[in-house]
């Protein structure tokens, strides 16, 4: 990794009852193109060090990107006079039991390296993207863009841990605008930077993108002659790609055990579940099951340990429509008295470690797409996110997409354009009446979950199939 924490460790004149160390080495690179012309060519490199330090029942953090002794030295001096000022105000004693400290590694499996392409064949790929998205005079911008990240961690101990870990992500992002007087219409791959995942240039097939760049250029004119989406109660399918911000807005955040704690109430928001849900509240119908599980190489968010020294696994949250446990960390759980997962985590060396979501998957059933669309008399069926909002309290929501279709005695008919839905959290979970097989599962991710103070971006995945509800309030842009 370049840096030897370990020999930083024992230099240290360790202050406190604990003393953990975690060095973040990243690098990344973006590269995008607009209308044909390459517009970002950009090179990132980011490192240092976190010290926290726990001393009279609290913990203390302290960054410095100064890797001498005596600079982290420095920093553990720091972090152990905060862990010292917060003792008298702690709402909670912490001991050495909210960490673990295990020995292990984690590498992200790699299907190609990065360098299987050179940057000039990416540019050219992107210039190519945008190339095939201008598939009329009607498409008016067009945006493609590639995104890679390197990051090496390093996470030691006082009590004996040391976790290595290596994470590659590898995001891409194209889509056209189209516009016809004053009707102007977007469609991306998925939505915005939905093709994110963990790995290397395998994700990245020229073919198969140029292909796709086609298609979304072709939907993006076919939404200028699209009808309005209607405003009615209907069954509602949702894609994959719009189940992830279904899934991540009002069941990730709302289960976020810190949330619950009122850590996050003055800018994040709070969650209308509480602690004594957990066990027995039923959060959606008996098809609802949703695993966290940071153990699936492809997904974004995959990882052998938290920030915490907790080894991932994969756990239900939510089994048969019955809440079972939050996401909370060692720190929460301790707090709380609620079950949690292995989910510390923390954006860069710069910022401590909180209660974040990682891999959080709806589970398939056993219908086929075919299966539900013929079983639906009227519906609409919604493709990628577009838009959206939900309260504080993770409750009430409205949500838009950039494509759908009707759906009229059991056939997928003409495109609607300006599609939404609204809803509550519970209603529209319990209102969950089929569940798509595996062959209708999609994986996805987002790289920019925003949450604490400072804010942290974090990088989370999310695999859905197909799924159906019933008796959900849709509407186009002039619709109530």
């Amino acid at each position: 990794m370049g840096f030897d924490l370990t020999a930083a460790l024992n230099y240290l004149d360790s202050p406190g009852d604990w003393l953990g160390l975690r060095y973040i080495n990243e690098r990344s690179t973006t590269r995008m193109a607009r209308n044909g012309q390459p517009e970002m060519n950009q090179r990132s490199h980011s490192q240092g060090v976190m010290v926290e330090v726990l001393a009279q029942g609290q913990f203390g953090y302290a960054a410095t990107h100064c890797l001498t002794p005596e600079g982290i030295q420095a920093a553990a001096n720091r972090a152990y006079s905060q862990a010292i000022a917060a003792a008298p105000w702690q709402s909670h004693h912490f001991t050495a039991t909210a960490r673990r400290n295990p020995k292990g590694q984690y590498h992200t499996p790699l299907g190609r390296t990065l360098d299987a392409l050179s940057p000039g064949e990416i540019n050219d790929l992107l210039i190519q993207l945008c190339d095939r998205l201008k598939v009329s005079e009607s498409i008016v911008q067009t945006r493609a863009l590639i995104q890679t990240v390197e990051t090496d961690s390093h996470w030691v101990s006082s009590a004996g841990g040391d976790i290595q870990q290596t994470l590659v992500q590898v995001m891409s992002d194209y889509g056209a605008t189209s516009q016809d007087g004053d009707i102007v219409q977007h469609r991306s791959d998925h939505g915005l930077l939905a093709r994110s995942y963990q790995g290397g240039l395998e994700f990245i097939h020229p073919e198969n993108i140029l292909h796709r760049a086609m298609e979304v250029g072709q939907q993006a004119v076919e939404l200028l002659q699209a009808q309005e989406c209607p405003t009615m109660a209907t069954t509602l399918v949702l894609a994959p790609d719009q189940m992830m911000l279904q899934i991540h807005e009002s069941i990730g955040h709302p289960l976020e055990l810190d949330r619950i704690l009122g850590d996050e109430r003055n800018y994040a928001g709070s969650s209308f579940i509480k602690l004594e849900d957990f066990g027995k509240k039923i959060y959606g119908s008996p098809l609802l099951n949703v695993t966290f599980d940071p153990t699936i190489p492809q997904e974004l968010a995959s990882y052998g340990y938290d920030d915490a020294g907790l080894e991932a696994e994969r756990t239900y949250l939510i089994q048969e429509g019955k809440l079972l446990r939050g996401l909370g960390s060692l720190e929460s759980q301790l707090r709380s008295g609620v079950e949690g997962v292995a989910n510390f985590r923390a954006s860069s060396w710069n910022r401590p470690p909180i209660d974040r979501m990682a891999n959080l998957n709806l589970e398939p059933g056993d219908r086929s797409f075919a299966e539900i669309i013929s079983g639906i008399e009227q519906g609409v069926y919604m493709e990628s996110n577009r838009s959206w909002s939900i309260d504080d309290y993770r409750l009430k929501f409205q949500f838009g997409c950039e494509y759908a279709r009707r759906i009229e005695n059991g056939q997928l008919t003409h495109p609607l354009r300006n599609p939404n839905y609204r809803g509550t959290t519970p209603t529209f979970w319990q209102n969950l009446i089929a569940v798509g097989d595996r062959q209708t599962m999609g994986i996805f991710g987002t790289p920019f979950c925003g949450k604490g103070e400072p804010n942290q971006a974090i990088r989370v995945g999310h695999a859905s199939p197909v799924c159906a509800f019933a008796d959900i309030h849709v509407f186009g842009s002039e619709g109530d």
